[in-house]
């Protein structure tokens, strides 16, 4: 151990007369363990609702989406060929489109239909599976020409609809009569209904199968986009690109990262404003390092000079005081983030906060993130680190004969 280490622990461990000292000290490091462990778990919030936004969008919508300029286009079986041969994509399956009426003995309300195939694509509605889709959105038996549909949560509720009871869907795209024109209509019974946790989703969307759909449209054939899931979710932007060689330029692509650039847009400022916010709480400890280290150096004046007339350097004395404020933050720091893990693990396994219905989660999603962890205890470091330069360097600058002379 060096004498500057030596030295900075045996000021650390000694009694001083001011007991003042102590307790600025102990606040110090009370405050630098508030703050980090503050940050840590408001950070893994943010992080974990992120998260969840980005899994229940991705659990109704494709990653990517493959679309025309003219809107609603032929569908080519062997475009869905072509692009599944793109390194990254897992699959692949047309989608239509359409908007339409839903008619109930009890009420009725606009609605938002996609139609699908269940036997292509993947994840098309959130909690789903293939085998799911194919049985609720066929015929519901092979004597009947009723076949299936799916309605959300809010819209089953806002038209009284119940899992077994026929609707009437009503497409604007009807056909020219000598009475006019006559709204397109279909009998369906409600098979399934879903729930995504997001109000402008469960409020709106009904699925039916992609024949279905087209029937109503009267979209002989047609389909408005082609859906798209990759392997890498966050390999889009690079998927987009080879998806672009394989289709003509009447298309065009979209990706989940730029359909809800405003949202993910906003997550990230909030989490960057937190972090700032949050630091404030840090930069307040390490005024209290500072001021604990200015008395201290007051308070070893004697001392100072006494090493000074020894042969200790300037530098020697800086770094006495640096070392006692970085063991003041390096203690506050370790805390902080331990705490900061352990309550965010709480948090994730027990959920024992509860979130009103006013929000999309039931409870506080958590989601650590080691990376975010490192950046907040470094940060925590270098702030630390900066509150010592200025009392270290006045303690280095010290006369020593006026310092035994007052001292």
């Amino acid at each position: 151990m060096t004498f500057e280490f030596f030295i900075a622990f045996r000021y650390l461990r000694a009694k001083r007369k001011e007991g003042f000292i102590s307790l600025i000290t102990f606040l110090s490091i009370f405050g630098v363990t508030l703050g980090v462990m503050a940050l840590v778990i408001v950070i893994a919030v943010m992080s974990g609702a992120e998260t969840d936004f980005r899994k229940r969008i991705l659990g109704l919508e494709p990653h990517i989406l493959i679309m025309n300029y003219s809107g609603k286009f032929e569908y080519d079986s062997g475009i869905i060929r072509s692009i599944d041969t793109v390194d990254g994509v897992s699959s692949s399956a047309p989608i239509l489109y359409e908007q339409a009426m839903i008619r109930t003995a009890s009420g009725f309300s606009g609605a938002m239909v996609r139609g699908i195939d269940p036997r292509m694509g993947s994840s098309l509605i959130k909690d789903f599976s293939a085998d799911d889709l194919e049985e609720k959105l066929g015929k519901i038996n092979p004597e009947s020409s009723v076949h299936g549909i799916i309605l959300g949560k809010d819209l089953a509720r806002s038209i009284g609809a119940v899992i077994g009871e026929k609707i009437i869907l009503v497409s604007p795209k009807g056909i020219v009569s000598p009475l006019g024109p006559l709204p397109s209509m279909k009998r369906f019974q409600v098979t399934g209904i879903f729930e995504s946790g997001w109000y402008e989703y469960d409020s709106i969307l009904a699925y039916v199968h992609l024949g279905d759909a087209q029937s109503v449209a009267k979209a002989r054939n047609q389909v408005s986009a082609i859906g798209v899931w990759v392997e890498d979710v966050f390999d889009v932007k690079r998927v987009k690109t080879d998806i672009l060689r394989h289709v003509d330029t009447s298309f065009y692509i979209r990706d989940w990262m730029d359909i809800n650039q405003s949202l993910f847009s906003a997550l990230k400022l909030e989490k960057t404003a937190m972090f700032i916010i949050l630091t404030l709480i840090i930069f307040v400890a390490a005024f209290n390092i500072a001021s604990t280290l200015i008395m201290m150096v007051m308070e070893k004046t004697k001392d100072i000079a006494v090493l000074k007339a020894m042969g200790a350097t300037g530098s020697h004395i800086r770094k006495i005081f640096m070392i006692q404020g970085m063991f003041i933050g390096i203690i506050g720091t370790i805390s902080g983030t331990v705490l900061g893990i352990i309550s965010c693990i709480l948090l994730k396994k027990y959920k024992f906060i509860e979130l009103p219905e006013a929000y999309p989660f039931s409870t506080l999603p958590v989601q650590l993130e080691m990376f975010d962890v490192a950046i907040i205890s470094i940060s925590a470091l270098l702030i630390c680190f900066l509150s010592t330069l200025y009392p270290s360097y006045k303690a280095s600058r010290m006369n020593t004969v006026e310092a035994l002379r007052y001292g």
